[in-house]
């Protein structure tokens, strides 16, 4: 990961639907030389059916999903290997049932993002399974990560170019 004397991190870049987790999360770990993990492969095909329907999920529909994702995240540690994960983690049980799993070697990343930007982007994305329509009921059940110890926050419309360096900088000095 960032230092290399130091343990492997696990990451997890997390915020709304839209909010570009994918696109930060690749290239969060292209930068940190770690494999990327796209969450929303590890939803079940009943999960993804039921949002592309426009239903959002409830808490028991996120419960295995959370605990693939844990899993995964704590299988990569054990193996003394970093990993970036896209994962919504919207909810403070979400983030932490995933530490939980993951232990103290895990960060999140939250892209903060406006609604109305998000929708917009969500109408215009193709061949995905979230529907604009549930823009909202993610804002309605995030709870702002803002003061959690283990996450840095970073703009949906920010600068790659300087927010990715910003990140692996501030990764690097997680003690």
């Amino acid at each position: 990961m960032p230092d290399a004397g130091s343990e492997p991190l696990a990451v997890v870049v997390m915020g709304v639907s839209g909010a570009g987790k994918t696109t930060v999360g690749r290239r969060l770990a292209q930068a940190l030389g770690v494999d990327f993990v796209e969450g929303d492969d590890l939803h079940s095909p009943e999960a993804r059916a039921k949002m592309a329907a426009g239903h959002p999920l409830t808490d028991d529909d996120r419960r295995p999903w959370l605990d693939r994702i844990g899993a995964r995240l704590a299988d990569e540690l054990a193996r003394g290997r970093g990993v970036v994960v896209a994962c919504s983690a919207l909810r403070g049980a979400y983030r932490d049932r995933l530490r939980a799993a993951a232990g103290a070697r895990l960060r999140f990343v939250h892209i903060a993002a406006d609604p109305e930007a998000m929708r917009a982007r969500l109408a215009a994305r193709k061949g995905h399974f979230m529907p604009a329509s549930l823009v909202d009921s993610q804002f309605a059940t995030l709870e702002d990560p803002s003061g959690e110890p283990d996450v840095l926050t970073v703009p949906a419309d920010g600068d790659l170019a300087e927010e990715i360096p910003a990140l692996v900088a501030a990764l690097g000095r997680v003690p």
